[in-house]
């Protein structure tokens, strides 16, 4: 499978004291390990288990994700920003691999 790919979407602006709705979607299959491949063996579970977001290092949002999950997996949420800064968005599968990536946004 290809690395999974995060598409973010952040106001690049915003004054201070707004609160912003951040949107996440990121490629992966969420297997979730009770399929049969067509020689019928199982197909072994790969999900994205955890997401966490940060602003300048503090914890925004962050949850757990179950097999229940569809594919591409999208969340939406918001936050309140007191000043310019940088998220980071945080993903971490079955097998241990995390998947980062950040975005600016500038407060004025």
């Amino acid at each position: 499978m290809a690395d999974p790919k995060p598409r973010i979407k952040v106001p690049k602006t915003a004054s201070k004291g707004e609160v912003v709705t951040i949107k996440t979607l990121i490629s992966h299959p969420m297997e979730s390990g009770q399929r049969k491949d067509s020689a019928g063996n199982v197909i072994p579970r790969e999900i994205i288990n955890k997401f966490t977001c940060e602003f300048n290092g503090q914890p925004v949002f962050g949850c757990d994700l179950d097999p229940a999950i569809s594919a591409n997996p999208y969340m939406e949420f918001t936050a309140k920003v007191e000043e310019s800064g940088t998220f980071t968005f945080s993903w971490t599968d079955d097998l241990g691999k995390v998947i980062t990536t950040e975005e600016k946004i500038e407060v004025s």
